[in-house]
């Protein structure tokens, strides 16, 4: 029975519960196991390598795998190369080693697809505040891209400012707050991901409610749920878990000797109160990704 080690960045943001989530019941689904290796502090470092380490000592088959940081963790990675375990790499590309393959999404495509989403419900004229995640992350990176390229074919938006939500939801709620002076006129916040979305609604709601319209990225259920409820806009289905299932699956089936491609993407769609229906349900409920129909599309 094939065992992969799922490397995800933190117990903190339900997107990577989800990323877990995919992996063990696809896993369980094709006769292999999981072995999760999560840092306690969110998105660390020092913890992941260290993490990577004991895996290696583990000699797991194979490994499905994103990266804290897009270097920081780099001479680590090197150490499934030298004990030859195969390396599938998830939502953040790795910048070292090697890979059989990376299965993600068009961060900066999805990012500049819901804000031009977002401006198109706006007035011509409107003030936002934009909320980025980590610093040290390609994908809050990408994300950030994909909003200017959104801003520059939409002259009449204002970013009011750009605040620091690093992904986490206490975190985006806390510096929404402080910036509470920053609120009048502002039509919109424009978030890199659900959870520092909701974190803007809670602070939002400390304060009466109402406010400007709020996206996110990540489809999970309670943003949905809000979208739903009327209380947030609208959020793109950047599917952690479907990207997870489909690396545990390409996993296996290299273990079994099958060609896997080097790059899968999965494509992305804008969840809004017109086809929120399909997304409102738990992780647990949602459908797996078929293998032939993504590999084909890619």
């Amino acid at each position: 029975m094939p065992r992969i080690a799922v490397f995800t960045k933190n117990r903190t943001n339900p997107a990577y519960e989800a990323a877990r989530l995919g992996a063990d019941r696809t896993a369980a689904r094709l006769g292999a196991t999981t072995i999760h290796y999560v840092p306690e502090q969110p998105d660390s470092v020092p913890e992941q390598i260290a993490l990577i380490a004991r895996a290696i000592a583990e000699r797991p088959d194979a490994a499905v795998f994103v990266p804290v940081d897009e270097t920081a963790v780099n001479d680590a990675i090197l150490g499934f190369d030298v004990t030859n375990i195969p390396l599938f790499n998830i939502i953040t590309r790795t910048t070292a080693g090697r890979r059989v393959t990376f299965v993600g999404s068009d961060d900066r495509a999805l990012a500049r697809n819901i804000a031009s989403y977002l401006f198109g419900k706006l007035p011509r004229r409107s003030t936002i505040i934009i909320l980025e995640g980590t610093p040290a992350s390609a994908t809050s990176r990408e994300r950030l891209l994909g909003f200017q390229d959104a801003l520059a074919e939409h002259p009449g938006i204002n970013v009011r400012s750009s605040l620091r939500g690093d992904y986490q939801r206490d975190v985006a709620r806390d510096v929404f707050l402080r910036a509470k002076d920053q609120w009048p006129g502002v039509g919109a916040v424009l978030c890199a991901n659900d959870v520092m979305a909701l974190g803007v609604l809670d602070a939002l709601d400390a304060n009466a409610g109402g406010g400007p319209l709020v996206v996110g990225v990540n489809a999970i259920p309670e943003a949905v749920a809000a979208i739903a409820a009327g209380r947030m806009l609208a959020t793109a289905d950047f599917n952690a878990m479907a990207m997870s299932e489909i690396a545990t699956e390409a996993a296996v089936r290299h273990l079994r000797g099958e060609t896997i491609p080097p790059e899968i993407m999965l494509p992305v769609r804008i969840v809004d109160a017109g086809n929120c229906a399909a997304w409102n349900a738990p992780f647990a409920a949602r459908p797996s990704p078929v293998w032939d129909d993504v590999v084909r599309r890619g």
